[in-house]
């Protein structure tokens, strides 16, 4: 059976175009919408009566938010995958926080879409303990973070520009951070956004790099000094042209101490 959707949107044009994108994004993905919703309310009704694989959930509707609403399916005993798609780019870590499986931004094509299916329906369930996992602390270190074997590639990262792609080397990001649903990378002269989730960078990007806080990937070959602020709280002191600052969460501070060493 292919993975059955419902997709939540207060506007009526909003879903006729989704459900149009799946059918043009779907390739080898075959995804069956069985249920739509105009609200959250109406959503939390469906998705408690029948298990849905993926949800498609727009954020700001009257009443309950897309973000309550992910919330709540916390409590479901089978979770779905949840895809945010919506005109608003400024509630991404909120979004990743509560294990969304990707973050769409208005308007988005079919093959982006394809992307966002792919994400979605290849990770595990929300909710789903990792196998390996003994403590919260072997949980919050992903691949990314660990030390990388002799079978890693190299790594680009792609960048639209002008319409043509543009190949960017892993060790030409000084650090990536959330920025409006995408990301953006700190380059040596400049900042570009990409279309890929910080997780999905952290994924990407192998080695050298280190997760610092749940907005900041950092590469450790540009850093240069560790400050603590006013608060005890670490930051990172780049080793770039403008001596950029990141901050470092407590939740990531050991973590990154011991991978430098310190």
């Amino acid at each position: 059976m292919p993975p059955r959707a419902l997709i939540v949107d207060d506007e009526a044009p909003a879903r006729e175009e989704l459900r149009y994108l799946l059918e043009e994004a779907a390739g080898d993905i075959e995804v069956q919408v069985v249920g739509e919703a105009t609200n959250g309310e109406e959503a939390l009704v469906l998705l408690r009566s029948l298990d849905y694989d993926l949800v498609f959930l727009d954020i700001r509707m009257p009443g309950l938010s897309g973000l309550e609403v992910a919330e709540q399916l916390r409590e479901l005993p089978k979770q779905p995958k949840v895809i945010f798609t919506t005109a608003y780019p400024d509630h991404a870590v909120e979004a990743f926080d509560l294990a969304a499986a990707d973050y769409l931004v208005k308007p988005f094509d079919a093959d982006r879409l394809a992307r966002a299916l792919e994400r979605a329906l290849s990770s595990p369930a929300p909710g789903r303990p990792q196998e390996n996992t003994k403590n919260d602390d072997a949980a919050a270190t992903p691949d990314a973070l660990r030390e990388p074997d002799h079978r890693d590639r190299l790594v680009r990262i792609p960048v639209q520009r002008d319409g043509r792609t543009m190949l960017i080397e892993g060790d030409a990001i000084v650090y990536a951070a959330a920025a409006r649903g995408y990301s953006s990378l700190k380059l040596a002269e400049e900042k570009v956004l990409v279309s890929f989730s910080l997780n999905e960078l952290e994924r990407r990007l192998h080695g050298h790099f280190c997760r610092v806080h749940r907005s900041y990937l950092v590469n450790l070959r540009y850093v240069r000094e560790l400050v603590p602020d006013f608060r005890g709280h670490l930051a990172l002191v780049m080793n770039d042209r403008q001596r950029s600052r990141v901050e470092v969460s407590r939740r990531h501070a050991r973590e990154l101490r011991r991978r430098l060493g310190v």
